[in-house]
């Protein structure tokens, strides 16, 4: 009896070792198994971050430019109307009917040249009578002069008085006074007949007509109005920061809508010594040369002064300028590689196409001067040899 009970009890032990011994083994591969899908992953990022080994890229030669020096310089810009630097206004000097006007508007006109003739019936009357009264006063001093002369003689042989001879003698003083007072009133009627006839007083362009034959003048009537275009004069306003680097006789190049690029030469004559209580702003005034009367009055006017001009400095063109997490750099070329160069600029040239380097560059290092975001600092890069030119 107790050797069968001892069999039934090894039975199931063998049974619980035998799973025991399954499980272990299953454990064991599902280990295995989850280290080779691990180390596989890793294999595959691996296989995936690794990129293929990519050549120098090639540049154009317009994509690289070199440090060169140049001149840089500060301008103000300016704008205003031409106004012409002299001009008259040609008025009566007498009253009158008008009788001819000779000139238009738009003509060319000389100085001293015949303008116009004002009616000079009356002024000719009158100056008929003053040459007249002048005549009788000459004739008046002469019997004077022969009275005077008589009674001196009279007067040291005894035969007359002192005081007869005083009254002799101012008889002739008087004469003679009558007769520049005369004179005086012929030369005025003189005058008076002369500017009858209206004359131009400069030369230049008749700008404006404004009397016509038949109508009556008087002194000071505006009869036309004479502009001279051989010099126009600019008045442009200026911000006060700037005046003190204006000065007198400076040079500035402007140009006027429908002269295309050409540039007429001004010259600052004269600056406002008080700004403007609007704009705050202070007048200048320059003079342009029009000798060959290109230009008009009323026209506008842009161009720019140079304020500074500094001596050549090195440059680079603006397109080669970056810019990362605040700080300025360029792209050198180095070796055959892009090497990151921190910069300090300066001024930039009147277009703003190039600006000046301070600190980071040497003259004549080839820079990356096009945008291409896929060149990075430490990219490879070499120059596209040129194209060779076709046979003949």
């Amino acid at each position: 009896m107790s050797v069968i009970s001892h069999s039934r009890d090894a039975a199931p032990a063998r049974a619980r070792r035998k799973i025991m011994l399954i499980v272990a083994v299953l454990l064991v591969l599902a280990a295995a198994s989850g280290a080779w899908l691990v180390l596989r992953g890793r294999a595959v990022a691996v296989e995936k971050d690794a990129k293929p080994p990519v050549g120098p890229m090639e540049l154009a030669t317009a994509d690289i430019a070199k440090v060169e020096l140049r001149a840089l310089s500060r301008r103000l810009p300016l704008s205003g109307t031409l106004t012409p630097l002299v001009q008259a206004t040609v008025k009566s000097r007498v009253s009158g009917d008008v009788l001819d006007v000779q000139v238009r508007e738009g003509q060319a006109v000389e100085k001293g040249q015949v303008l116009a003739r004002i009616d000079i019936r009356n002024l000719g009357a009158q100056f008929e009578a003053q040459r007249a009264a002048l005549d009788k006063a000459r004739a008046d001093l002469a019997l004077a002069k022969v009275n005077r002369d008589s009674n001196a003689k009279m007067l040291e042989q005894k035969f007359i008085s002192q005081n007869a001879f005083d009254s002799a003698q101012s008889a002739y003083d008087a004469a003679a006074a009558s007769v520049k007072v005369a004179e005086a009133q012929a030369r005025v009627a003189q005058i008076s007949v002369d500017d009858a006839v209206v004359r131009a007083p400069i030369r230049g362009i008749v700008s404006q007509r404004m009397v016509q034959p038949g109508e009556k003048v008087s002194p000071d009537s505006p009869l036309l109005a004479i502009v001279d275009l051989s010099r126009l004069e600019l008045e442009a306003p200026a911000p006060a920061s700037e005046i003190p680097a204006v000065k007198i006789g400076q040079i500035a190049q402007v140009r006027v809508g429908g002269y295309g690029d050409r540039a007429f030469e001004a010259r600052v004559e004269r600056i406002n010594p008080a700004t403007d209580a609007g704009t705050r702003s202070i007048k200048l005034y320059l003079s342009v040369d029009n000798a060959d009367s290109a230009l008009r009055g009323g026209m506008f006017a842009q161009g720019e002064l140079v304020l500074d001009q500094s001596a050549p400095s090195p440059t680079v063109p603006s397109a080669a300028i970056r810019s990362d997490a605040g700080v300025t750099y360029v792209l050198a070329i180095d070796n055959g590689k892009l090497v990151r160069r921190a910069v300090t600029l300066g001024l930039k040239t009147d277009d703003a196409s190039f600006v000046e380097v301070r600190e980071g560059l040497a003259v004549g290092t080839s820079v990356l001067a096009a945008k291409i975001d896929a060149l990075q600092d430490g990219a490879a890069v070499t120059l596209a040899k040129p194209s060779a030119a076709p046979a003949q």
